[in-house]
């Protein structure tokens, strides 16, 4: 059975043992082993949202729903993470800064698809872009190392691939227009 509670207090003690995301891996892959039980208390992805569920400085867990077929482009975190699917998929582009770029720009450097039960980590320094593939809602645990929401990082523009500043407010309306398509169908 899956207890929100126990899985908070799990995270901080893996990462007060550990900082880096080798313990909270683990934790997070016990939780994501038993979909079934995190849906009974997570409840069915039903709209894309980013749901917070435990947030300090050193610790952010979120319940990210990707909308069906909803892609975030390249971004960094500033830190380490952690991402379980407990329903549904999550594709990754992994990316790697042009040597010498001065624009900063980025290229496609490998992939990863994330299937229910996957827990994978992400190093501090991986830049990256993520999409749901299918047709219905992909829910997944994400737990980062650090204060998500506080973080100075980037995000590369989706044709050029230069980087720019991150903005947080225009990730987050990328949610409610995955919300507005799903409502038109």
């Amino acid at each position: 059975m899956f207890d929100l509670d126990e899985f908070i207090a799990d995270c901080r003690s893996a990462l007060a043992a550990d900082t880096s995301h080798k313990l909270v891996r683990d934790v997070v892959a016990r939780a994501v082993s038993n979909p079934a039980a995190m849906l009974k208390v997570l409840g069915a992805p039903t709209r894309a949202e980013i749901q917070r569920l435990y947030h300090t400085n050193d610790l952010t867990i979120l319940n990210v729903v990707w909308g069906p077929r909803m892609t975030l482009m390249p971004h960094n975190h500033q830190m380490w993470a952690v991402i379980g699917i407990y329903s549904g998929r999550e594709d990754n582009i992994f990316w790697r800064r042009v040597p010498g770029d001065p624009k900063g720009r980025v290229e496609a450097a490998g992939a990863r698809a994330l299937c229910e039960k996957d827990a994978e980590p992400l190093g501090r320094d991986i830049i990256h872009s993520v999409t749901n593939p299918i047709s219905r809602f992909t829910g997944a645990l994400h737990v980062y190392g650090g204060n998500f929401f506080g973080a100075e990082r980037s995000e590369w523009d989706p044709e050029t691939l230069r980087e720019q500043r991150y903005d947080m407010e225009k990730a987050l309306r990328l949610f409610e227009e995955a919300n507005v398509s799903c409502a038109a169908k």
